[in-house]
C-alpha cells in the first residue's frame, strides 16, 4: 500500500489517545506497516493535542508535511478547522465532530463562532463529513472518538482498513463494561451514522 497519512487534533481530555491507538491498531490488524507519534501540549488545560499516523510502505517517520495528509480527523470544530488548514491535502477527506468547546478567543468574544458550513467551506474541493453527536444519547463524552471511528470505518476511509481489523483493535485497548459501551458507539455509527 502506497503511505497513507492520517492527522488527528482536538482538545485535551476527549480520548484522542484512545481513537489515535484504535486506528494504529486497526491499521495493525490490517497486516499494513504504521508508524505514530502524539503531540500532547497542554492537553490537561484544554489545551490542543494532535496524534499523526503514517501508513504504508515506505513510512520512515510519523510527522506529516504540510497539507499532505489524506485524512484528517478532527474532534471539536475551531480544531477541525485548523487541522483542515494545516494538514489536509487536496482530494483529501476530513471527519470532525459537530461540536464547540468555545476555545478562549471565542469565550471572551475576541473571534466568532465557527460554524459547520464555516469548515466546509474553507475545506473546498476536499470531502467532508461532519458527525453531530448528541452528547445526552452518551454515558461518557470522551466516547465521541468512536463516533469518529464508526464514520471512518462506514466510509471506508482507510485503504485496507474494515470493521473487523477495528473491532480487534477495541478489544486490545477496552475490556469489560468499557469495551462494551465503546464498541455500541462504534457500532452504531458504523451502522446508522452520517
Amino acid at each position: 500500500m502506497k503511505p497513507f497519512n492520517i492527522y488527528i487534533i482536538g482538545v485535551g481530555g476527549q480520548g484522542i489517545g484512545l481513537l489515535s491507538q484504535a486506528l494504529l491498531r486497526g491499521i495493525d490488524h490490517a497486516g499494513i506497516n504504521a508508524i505514530a507519534v502524539d503531540t500532547h501540549g497542554l492537553a490537561q488545560r484544554g489545551g490542543i493535542v494532535v496524534s499523526q499516523i503514517r501508513c504504508g510502505d515506505p513510512v520512515h517517520s510519523p510527522l506529516i508535511l504540510k497539507n499532505n495528509a489524506d485524512l484528517v480527523l478532527g474532534m471539536e470544530i475551531h480544531e477541525a478547522l485548523r487541522g483542515a488548514s494545516l494538514a489536509l491535502k487536496k482530494g483529501g477527506a476530513l471527519v470532525f465532530l459537530d461540536v464547540s468547546w468555545q476555545p478562549l478567543p471565542v469565550r471572551l468574544g475576541q473571534s466568532p463562532e465557527i460554524t459547520r458550513e464555516d469548515v466546509i467551506r474553507a475545506c473546498g474541493a476536499v470531502r467532508a463529513i461532519p458527525i453531530r453527536v448528541e452528547t445526552g444519547t452518551l454515558s461518557d463524552t470522551r466516547m465521541q472518538n468512536m463516533a469518529l471511528l464508526g464514520a471512518v470505518s462506514k466510509h471506508g476511509l482507510i485503504p485496507g482498513v474494515d470493521k473487523a481489523h477495528f473491532d480487534a483493535a477495541l478489544e486490545d485497548l477496552l475490556s469489560g463494561d468499557m469495551l462494551k459501551k465503546n464498541r455500541a458507539v462504534f457500532d452504531t455509527w458504523f451502522e446508522e451514522g452520517e
